[in-house]
């Protein structure tokens, strides 16, 4: 069902209306008469009477006209008898206001309410929410602070209680709202829902979500990327959660933290993510009243030439381009600046530049066709009237605000702090600090250039997916939540991936012999399901030259396993082929508790739990997307070549990468995949994979341990 019945009821009952103004159920009722909903509210209350000047329906049963939302404010076990009581009766959408659910344990009962629910095909937003204030209706079915101004920006929240502090923040930061919408438990409505109501609505220009955890995160990632093609979703994320139950077995699992995997995905959807309530309140604002730049060069004008290097500090920081054709420069403000000023990007008019100066130079900028934004700094001076100033910037902002963006930074005493304070009142871009004037106009940047960019293809692989689920469903017969190295072999061959020439000797004289029919140099493994992780616990050895080191070290690796995993079950010791050097890297994907398939790629070998140098993006991803992942990694400069290197096989990287997104997508039985290292080599001559480790999901659904 879709969601315009939520947004926009024809009808709406408040189940636990109540005459007294101590209850929710009274503020619900009084916050929707005040707000001029159009349609006909029904209070609930078994005692019937009058409310707020209504009449009382002891039951909903006993309204006549059509109800299309219901907002539910009874103790938790009236609940469900109140929800099957809104079936009967036709309702599309309840809001069901009442905590006690699975928030505090109780998650059978929510699930029954949900249940009933779907039954007669309402759907329900909740439980423990403040409720829902839609601008296209003029209804403010929420117990609030009442009086919410319709505007741009629409806000859903998880959280209640920052979601009503945030209704209080808008209306100090002159921020008008087309919807605020509380999710609370989301045991049926989630996020995914409403932005594809919000995204269709043209009262709304921007979205403010705040989110503490992810359902359904695969859904969530594509509706976001639909969303943010068409207008800015900004994100707050709480509640970094701990590291999943594959930690221990894998590196791609220990290294997929909860809030590492969200931040790859929210900016593989074009999300602009705010670390602060603060951050997230000022981009929106901006975002909600500023026009988008036609191009990408801004330019700084300020009578500071410090505050003007910290403001190039900023552009840097948030990835604002700085026009920098001298010449042009020079041409536009040589008429309009004091001869002892510098053209030059920062625009520098000096401390005796007066409030003329600024409106010429500002006017020079909105007439360039060449120069896209500006970023208007001022120092407080003994020989500036502040006073015209704040003139000045409502005069430039008039002219400004439906062409190109423009933000202000003024830096000063009491005098500057009462200017900001009452341009801001007025919904004028002015700024205390610099750097938070350049992050708003960073994110409208950052906004424009996502919408704008071709979105990488994902390309149709050939991979032989029956054929691998075979070999997943014969270790599992075996009673195994894991393959062994030969079926890892196997799939890394049907995965195209070139592995050493290997085998497993059985004994010490076995191990000699194929030491030699492979030919030295030789690395050797431990082979046992008992150890993953097989340097850690002695269990590798490489470089083995001859026969002898072969021999020293396959009686090391046996004492050192031994000691370290006392209980291992030792099938062998593997003798391989011994891969010549190049970088290592490694690749991984995984079916994540969020977000379902997730590929990484990074900076490999036994350092990679040390360096953390990896990157997530939900898969399956394209060739594109996978090369812009690699080139991501703070270590990528190693993989263009350094000190007279050739630049390595980036090509073949993302192959894999790739390769391993399509399979975890496809197979879903598997709940993790890793190739550790993937050895790089220089371009065109490809990769070898070393070691690669398949971990299975179990019939019930949960991941190995």
């Amino acid at each position: 069902m879709e969601m315009r019945s939520l947004f926009e009821p024809r009808a709406i009952a408040v189940i636990g209306a109540s005459s007294n103004p101590e209850k929710i159920g009274y503020r619900v009722v009084e916050n929707i008469v005040q707000s001029g909903y159009p349609g006909g509210v029904f209070p609930i209350n078994p005692k019937g009477g009058e409310i707020l000047g209504l009449p009382a329906y002891a039951s909903l049963s006993d309204v006549e006209e059509a109800v299309d939302l219901a907002v539910i404010a009874i103790p938790a076990p009236r609940v469900l008898e109140a929800v099957e009581a809104c079936g009967v009766a036709g309702v599309k959408h309840l809001v069901v206001i009442t905590s006690g659910f699975s928030e505090v344990g109780d998650l059978e009962t929510e699930r029954r309410i949900v249940s009933v629910a779907r039954d007669h095909g309402m759907r329900v937003l909740g439980p423990n929410v403040f409720g829902i204030y839609s601008a296209a209706s003029s209804l403010d079915a929420t117990f609030g602070p009442g009086g919410i101004a319709p505007g741009p920006v629409a806000i859903v929240t998880q959280s209640g209680a920052l979601g009503i502090a945030m209704i209080g923040k808008t209306a100090t930061e002159s921020v008008g709202l087309s919807a605020v919408v509380s999710v609370g438990n989301k045991a049926d409505i989630d996020e995914a829902d409403l932005l594809e109501y919000l995204v269709q609505d043209e009262r709304t220009r921007v979205i403010l979500m705040y989110i503490e955890g992810v359902k359904d995160g695969e859904r969530l990632g594509r509706t976001l990327a639909e969303a943010t093609a068409r207008k800015p979703v900004v994100v707050i994320k709480s509640g970094r959660s701990k590291r999943g139950s594959m930690a221990a077995a894998s590196h791609t699992g220990s290294l997929a933290g909860a809030d590492e995997v969200f931040d790859a995905v929210m900016r593989q959807s074009g999300v602009l993510r705010a670390e602060s309530v603060q951050e997230a309140f000022t981009w929106v604002r901006y975002l909600a009243s500023t026009p988008h730049p036609v191009g990408d060069d801004a330019v700084i004008v300020t009578n500071g030439g410090g505050i003007g290097v910290l403001a190039t500090d900023a552009c840097e920081k948030h990835g604002v381009t700085l026009y920098d054709d001298q010449a042009v420069l020079a041409a536009v403000f040589s008429g309009v600046m004091p001869d002892f000023g510098s053209s030059k990007n920062p625009v520098d008019l000096t401390g005796q530049a007066t409030a003329e100066d600024y409106a010429r130079s500002l006017d020079a900028v909105l007439a360039e066709d060449r120069m896209h934004a500006a970023i208007a700094l001022y120092c407080e001076t003994a020989l500036f009237d502040t006073a015209r100033f704040a003139d000045l910037l409502r005069d430039v902002y008039a002219r400004y605000r439906e062409r190109k963006p423009i933000v202000f930074s003024l830096f000063g005493g009491e005098r500057i702090d009462t200017v900001i304070r009452d341009l801001r009142a007025e919904g004028i871009p002015v700024f205390g600090d610099v750097y938070q004037a350049v992050s708003a106009l960073g994110a409208l940047y950052r906004s424009k250039r996502w919408r704008r960019q071709p979105k990488g293809a994902i390309e149709p692989i050939d991979l032989p997916i029956e054929e691998i689920r075979g070999i997943l469903d014969r270790a599992r017969a075996d009673g195994r939540a894991f393959l062994l190295a030969p079926e890892a072999a196997r799939v890394a061959a049907l995965l195209d991936l070139k592995m050493p020439i290997s085998r497993v000797g059985r004994s010490l004289d076995e191990a000699v012999r194929l030491g030699g029919e492979i030919g030295y140099p030789v690395a050797m493994k431990i082979v046992s399901k008992d150890i993953v992780h097989k340097s850690d616990a002695g269990g590798v050895a490489l470089d083995l030259e001859n026969e002898d080191e072969l021999v020293d070290a396959y009686q090391a690796i046996l004492r050192s396993c031994r000691a370290s995993v006392p209980n291992a079950i030792i099938e062998g010791i593997e003798v391989a082929e011994m891969v010549r050097p190049g970088i290592e890297t490694i690749v991984g994907a995984r079916q994540d508790q969020s977000f379902g398939p997730v590929v990484m790629f990074g900076l490999g070998g036994i350092y990679v739990e040390v360096m953390k140098d990896v990157v997530f993006r939900a898969a399956p991803v394209g060739r594109s997307t996978a090369r812009e992942m690699i080139s991501e990694l703070r270590s990528y400069p190693l993989l263009l070549g350094v000190r007279g290197e050739r630049r390595k096989d980036i090509v073949a990287i993302a192959e894999v990468v790739v390769r391993l997104g399509y399979l975890v997508e496809r197979c879903r039985e598997i709940a993790d995949i890793e190739v550790n290292p993937l050895i790089v080599y220089d371009h065109g001559e490809g990769t070898r994979t070393v070691d690669m480790r398949i971990l299975i999901k179990q019939p019930s659904g949960g991941e190995p341990t």
